[in-house]
């Protein structure tokens, strides 16, 4: 695979600090890397000196001889006087892009409900947001650079997206390097991550699960080599010998091996015992909701919702993009009243929320993070032990000066972490949080989980986060066509229920023709339907067994790799190109056994 620019002992400094630190690397054909980081610590930057667009304060960036790079940054690169149209096709006359059925996916997953000819200073910020992001998947790119791709996009959204840059480009041709808090989107897409930490980078192999993974070995290595370093200096200072050497292992990923890595790890929470003390301090009821509807105007938010939320509940609440979430959590919080039926609160309930807003935190720039910890209770119970408020906000990653800093000049990342802390710490017993992970760096993502995993009364998160859903709450539900509808299978089969609805509208049971319109028989409707998943089937058993042979052939052909004569270059270099040839083979046919296992809902191991 060709490398298609790289970075040549590069460092990068602002006037406060030092970015980067003599770094090398390249980004080569068919990469597809995560890049992940506390907030900070210069992913942005990165990605920046990749595209060319800022220069080293040394080192060299080295792109390949007419590379084309694409670049979706955190500011939008668009024409505000211009059309939604001429900022993503020019002067390029429609029949042209049109007939492009690539160009009218792009256009259907992002920009359906944007007009064309809408002028862009005419946009809401999630809509400048998509434009920007369809202007840049519309063209051909040898590298695509993506900052925060799924920013303002809904859980449908961000799945189309995974595919879309899953299927762009053939496994061994294009890159990809994206930056983002969405770890599901990372798992999913990202073959390879890179960690950047204290001015350096370091390279994982596999997707995020993998990254944690590698990480938690790392660690556990760390660990294990200071520990024996310290049996080594008691055992010097006691006029032994020597100390035998700390042995390095080899990090492996498999399954079993991450089971074994987990298997001291107690569970993350203790539903029982959170539930127990939530009825304690709530009693039976929470929320009540008979018949409850909101509309404006003509418009219906929802309607008909009977409803019943008890005490230790652990929600998540997913919908497309518009479909009212906030608007319900408004009505529940009592913030909004509904157009009809009625919302009955418990006597008990104590409601803290955190809204996309964050209007905690309003009118408070002036203030530092140490003043505003003295409008709470120095101390409080959480998870049924009694804690510091300090520590609250200390869970959430603030340390040392960060407590003398002034909200105002807090980063957007810091100030929702501070959000959160502040709900927390008006020891609330329902907690109701609106886009919570937002600008949230996956550490403190991980940090925040670990903060909900104690919180012991009764929790609604509305998040597109599939992993933050998947990991705080125990029951989903989404707000769809008006109507909250309970989904015991979670994530996927919101996205299940979504498809089918878009195919329904797509195929009409009745077709349009005039007097004689022809009505569909059911049982020809089944009939279709059973040949489509008989044909799924066959495409994934067929493609298991091409997956299996062509595994078999990559392991002979590494075994006779081994085995030959380390003399003959002739008959090493002909088996090292086979078995170059049937490993990108095997990427590829992986890559299509996972599309029909999906398409059946079957599990791949």
């Amino acid at each position: 695979m060709g490398i298609l620019c790289s970075l040549d002992g590069v460092g990068l400094e602002w006037p406060t600090r030092r970015v980067l630190d003599d770094v090398s690397l390249g980004v080569y054909e068919g990469d597809r890397i995560g890049v992940v980081g506390t907030n900070g610590a210069g992913k942005s930057s990165l990605l920046r000196l990749l595209a060319g667009e800022i220069e080293p304060t040394q080192g060299r960036w080295v792109p390949r001889n007419g590379i084309r790079i694409g670049m979706l940054g955190q500011a939008d690169a668009l024409d505000d006087d211009a059309t939604v149209r001429e900022n993503l096709f020019g002067e390029l006359p429609e029949f042209e892009w049109a007939a492009r059925a690539e160009v009218r996916s792009i256009l259907s997953a992002l920009l359906a409900d944007v007009g064309l000819e809408r002028r862009v200073a005419e946009l809401s910020g999630g809509e400048r947001r998509r434009v920007d992001l369809a202007r840049l998947l519309v063209s051909s790119w040898d590298l695509l650079l993506l900052d925060e791709p799924t920013n303002h996009l809904d859980v449908v959204g961000i799945t189309w997206l995974a595919g879309h840059l899953r299927a762009r480009w053939p496994s061994a041709e294009g890159a990809l390097v994206v930056v983002t808090h969405d770890r599901w989107f990372l798992d999913t897409v990202c073959t390879s991550m890179w960690e950047l930490h204290a001015g350096r980078i370091e390279g994982f192999e596999g997707g995020f699960s993998a990254y944690t993974q590698q990480r938690v070995e790392r660690e556990r290595q760390a660990q294990k080599a200071e520990a024996k370093r310290q049996n080594a200096l008691r055992r010097e200072l006691a006029w032994l010998a020597r100390a035998p050497q700390a042995r390095a292992t080899r990090p492996k990923f498999r399954k079993q091996e991450a089971e074994a890595l987990i298997a001291d790890v107690p569970a993350l929470r203790d539903p029982i015992r959170l539930r127990s003390a939530a009825v304690a301090r709530l009693g039976k009821q929470i929320f009540e909701l008979e018949d409850v509807a909101k509309s404006y105007g003509e418009r219906v938010i929802f309607e008909g919702v009977d409803w019943i939320i008890g005490p230790g509940d652990r929600i998540g609440l997913l919908g497309e993009n518009g479909a009212g979430k906030t608007t319900f959590l408004d009505v529940l919080a009592g913030v909004d009243e509904p157009s009809k039926g009625t919302v009955k609160r418990g006597k008990s309930v104590r409601l803290a929320r955190v809204s996309q807003h964050l209007d905690l935190l309003q009118g408070r720039d002036d203030q530092t993070v140490e003043r505003l910890l003295e409008d709470f209770k120095r101390h409080l119970v959480m998870g049924g032990e009694e804690v510091t408020s300090r520590s609250v906000v200390e869970s959430l990653g603030f340390a040392g000066g960060d407590f003398l800093t002034r909200l105002g000049d807090l980063s957007g990342g810091q100030r929702r972490r501070l959000a959160i802390a502040c709900a927390l710490m008006e020891e609330p017993n329902v907690l109701i949080l609106d886009e919570p992970g937002n600008d949230l760096d996956v550490d403190m993502l991980a940090a925040l989980e670990s903060v909900l995993d104690g919180f012991s009364g009764t929790l609604i998160i509305v998040t597109h986060d599939r992993y933050l859903m998947e990991r705080a709450t125990d029951d989903v539900y989404a707000l769809m066509d008006g109507h909250i509808r309970h989904l015991p299978g979670g994530v996927d089969e919101f996205l299940r229920r979504v498809g089918e609805r878009s195919e329904a509208s797509r195929q009409s049971v009745v077709e349009p023709a005039g007097d004689g319109a022809e009505v569909v028989d059911e049982r020809e409707l089944r009939r279709r339907q059973n040949a489509e998943r008989r044909a799924a089937r066959h495409a994934y058993d067929v493609a298991g067994r091409r997956v299996k042979r062509t595994r078999e052939e990559v392991a002979s052909l590494k075994e006779r790799l081994a085995a030959a004569d380390p003399t003959d270059y002739v008959r090493l270099q002909e088996l090292q190109t086979a078995l170059e040839e049937a490993t990108t083979q095997l990427m590829a046919l992986e890559d299509e056994w996972l599309a029909a296992a999906l398409a059946i809902g079957e599990d791949v191991d």
